[in-house]
């Protein structure tokens, strides 16, 4: 169990349980999964930015990322079905909250003026989104290989019902959200 896990089921749960006054252990919202997805555009046109993309992410995640290809045509943006436009990772488990406590603890302090995450990011079911504009804030990210820096896209995925025990649980969990 990591050291996370282990503050999630001594600290957390037991807050969790006594603020919403659940019933049943098992109604506790706990942490589900986390997608890392960077999407690329230009790696139709380029296939070294995607390979690059791809160990990059690797390196983030701890776990190799697959590419996700494009489902329809689109003459405007020259894209044919079956072109590979990015790459995902979906963690679980040690991993997940490995990298959760990465991108708490030492990522998110390391954006530049850094005030906070908003707390509308959520999609109503406890579900929280949040989009990162430089990839390079992760430690594990060679600043002199570099070719371009790329976005990422994280979402949390809860078991929570609804948004305010989402929130609840991930400010619980250090996430530091504004509102």
């Amino acid at each position: 169990m990591t050291q996370l896990e282990t503050y999630y089921r001594q600290e957390v749960a037991p807050q969790l349980m006594k603020r919403f006054q659940y019933k049943n252990i098992m109604q506790i919202p706990k942490l589900k999964k986390i997608v890392l997805n960077m999407g690329l555009g230009e790696a139709s046109q380029n296939m070294k930015l995607l390979d690059s993309a791809v160990e990059e992410l690797q390196g983030i995640a701890g776990q190799r990322p697959v590419i996700t290809r494009a489902k329809k045509s689109i003459a405007a943006f020259k894209l044919r079905a079956g072109m590979p436009i990015g790459c995902m990772v979906t963690l679980r488990r040690d991993r997940m909250y490995d990298f959760y406590g990465k991108l708490v603890n030492v990522a998110l302090p390391r954006v530049r003026d850094f005030k906070g995450l908003s707390g509308k990011a959520f999609d109503g079911s406890g579900n929280y989104s949040l989009g990162i504009r430089e990839h390079i804030i992760f430690p594990e990210i060679d600043y002199d290989k570099i070719e371009k820096i790329k976005g990422l896209n994280v979402s949390i995925v809860t078991t929570a019902e609804t948004d305010a025990e989402g929130k609840e649980l991930l400010r619980l969990l250090g996430m530091p959200l504004r509102n």
